[in-house]
């Protein structure tokens, strides 16, 4: 285990060293009651002993009665030991979990592209399960196997030799199934990981699946990722099996021959006829221990591959000191030379990004599908890191502001709403009562950000109202709902800079009319507003218009300008009174 350990052992970011220094005293205390442990359990043998080579010959039947009292007081002792040990890789387990799980959870949304993202939790899990479960008992009582062979040496050389090359015999067997196995192990884990990603993504989408007449294509498609998986996970498991069937047989055959060997140098009177049996047990202990952790190998290697998984997703964190605490921002933004590359890193989805918003200021953003709208409106919010260039607000680079903070100054509708399980309150105030925010200022700011943009009604009409419990994934309301309530989401807190990516996509003519107020009224606050819109309805209440074009800027100007070298003019002429509709 401590090879397993020093393996995993991470390079840059303390907490799977803090996580490991966390559990050390509960396993250095664990350690202290396995030697306990194993000193008590030489009890049964020394009472067989006693009964074979004291009380029988001299019928000492009080003798008897004594042994047999001490004996029962060692097995208490032992079993009580046993609990107590048991407890504390318990609450190891405990402190892994409150070492670990923040910093695997924030990683995780940190860098949900990485294939151990969705899987983190698993195997943290699993890593929990190993470090505190059976295998690591096994650990705990492996270095007593030496100790059991010196007593059967005490008993006899020969019943000393045959332990230790019983021991040698599976000592073997364990590196070969190490050696065997691993790879296959590594490969089984992750393909695992992937088939459980790949299920979550097919349930997350279950309705579109059925909608689409897909759900036997995809069940076919995810039973072949299975069947891949279930290949590996067979084939490593027939491998292990061969390898811990050959320890059962050592172990047994050697327990038996013991007898055979103890009976023997009995009758050449070379030991006691007690020794006979205590013989079969002490080397039956000594094995113990050995084909448990080869029992345990399987469990050992998932830990050492979701050790590294997640000595790898953590490593993807970026551990500094708090940044000084910037002013509320005004709204100002400017972003230089903002280049943004593809997953393949071999083209850029934003070239050279460069234009400036004054504070006050409404921005259209317009272009082809695919041209990088949504991406740039990710890059402001600080949602995605930019490859080169720098996102500013209020002069100060992005990186330099506190994410947390800074995203409380931001008001950002998502394209696809992104609601989540809970309350539509808990939704809008971006569940805050979760970090202790109070409850009755809480539902003040829900209601008046409902209110700001025209959502109350429409909440309040809900079985519930507020309270109404949305399910996974913001199930329970219709798409046009769910993004008038997204809206009033990102005005939740009065933020100074709003970042609106297509907020009329799923809008009705009420809807539109409301979030053309909503954007009047902030406008009139001295908010700073980019909203990406394919409807003609919010362009009377723009300021200036930047058009992307194959993640390059085109153009960037004055509304009006921007509009004549676009648009036709009957489209021009329509911009004034333009209450709805989609441009051409």
């Amino acid at each position: 285990m401590s090879n397993l350990l020093a393996e995993a052992q991470p390079r840059a970011f303390a907490p799977m060293r803090e996580a490991v220094a966390a559990c050390r005293r509960h396993w250095i205390a664990a350690a202290g009651f396995s030697a306990l442990v194993n000193l008590l359990y030489i009890a049964p043998t020394l009472y067989m002993l006693q009964v074979y080579d004291r009380v029988v010959p001299t019928r000492g039947v009080q003798t008897l009665v004594f042994l047999t009292l001490v004996l029962l007081f060692a097995l208490g002792c032992l079993a009580l030991l046993d609990r107590i040990r048991a407890r504390l890789l318990t609450r190891a387990g405990v402190v892994l979990n409150a070492v670990l799980a923040p910093a695997v959870l924030d990683a995780t949304i940190g860098r949900p592209d990485l294939p151990v993202a969705r899987s983190a939790a698993r195997e943290l899990d699993a890593l929990r399960a190993a470090l505190t479960g059976p295998a690591m008992l096994a650990v705990f009582d492996a270095p007593w196997t030496p100790i059991y062979v010196g007593v059967c040496f005490l008993v006899h050389p020969l019943i000393g030799v045959m332990a230790l090359a019983g021991g040698l015999a599976l000592a073997a067997i364990a590196w070969r199934n190490e050696r065997a196995t691993r790879a296959g192990l590594d490969r089984a884990q992750e393909v695992a990981g992937q088939t459980y990603a790949a299920q979550d993504a097919m349930l997350g989408a279950a309705d579109s699946v059925r909608a689409l007449g897909m759900r036997r294509a995809l069940v076919a498609r995810q039973l072949r990722k299975r069947e891949t998986m279930l290949a590996l996970q067979t084939e490593s498991g027939f491998h292990a099996g061969g390898y811990f069937t050959a320890t059962k047989f050592i172990r047994l055959a050697l327990q038996s021959l013991a007898l055979g060997l103890g009976a023997w140098l009995a009758v050449d009177n070379l030991i006691s006829g007690g020794a006979i049996f205590a013989s079969s047990f002490l080397i039956a202990r000594a094995l113990a221990p050995i084909e448990l952790l080869i029992g345990s190998w399987k469990t050992l290697a998932q830990a050492r591959s979701g050790y590294r998984d997640l000595d790898a997703l953590l490593a993807t964190a970026i551990a500094r000191p708090a940044p000084t605490q910037l002013p509320a921002p005004q709204g100002a933004l400017a972003l230089e030379g903002v280049t943004i590359l593809n997953a393949a890193r071999d083209g850029a989805v934003l070239n050279g990004v460069t234009f400036a918003i004054a504070p006050g200021e409404v921005v259209a953003i317009v272009g082809p599908s695919g041209s990088g709208k949504s991406t740039l409106m990710k890059a402001i919010t600080g949602a995605l890191p930019v490859d080169r260039g720098a996102v500013r607000i209020d002069a100060a680079e992005i990186a330099d502001w506190d994410a947390e903070r800074l995203a409380r100054h931001i008001g950002y509708l998502p394209q696809d709403s992104v609601l989540f399980e809970g309350t539509i309150k808990e939704n809008i105030t971006r569940f805050a009562g979760e970090l202790g925010a109070d409850a009755d200022e809480a539902d003040a700011a829900a209601v008046a950000a409902a209110d700001l943009v025209g959502a109350r009604e429409l909440i309040l009409r809900l079985p519930g109202g507020f309270d109404y419990r949305l399910g996974l994934g913001g199930r329970g309301v219709s798409a046009g709902q769910g993004q008038r309530i997204a809206l009033a989401r990102a005005v939740y807190g009065d933020p100074a800079l709003y970042v609106l990516d297509e907020p009329n996509a799923h809008l009705d003519a009420e809807g539109d009319a409301a979030l053309n107020a909503a954007i009047a009224r902030l406008k009139a606050a001295g908010k700073t507003i980019l909203v990406v819109s394919h409807k003609l309805g919010v362009l009377p209440v723009v300021d200036k218009m930047l058009v992307l074009r194959d993640g390059r800027v085109e153009l960037y100007g004055p509304r009006d300008e921007v509009l004549a070298k676009i648009a036709p003019p009957n489209v021009r002429r329509m911009v004034p009174a333009a209450q709805g509709g989609s441009a051409a």
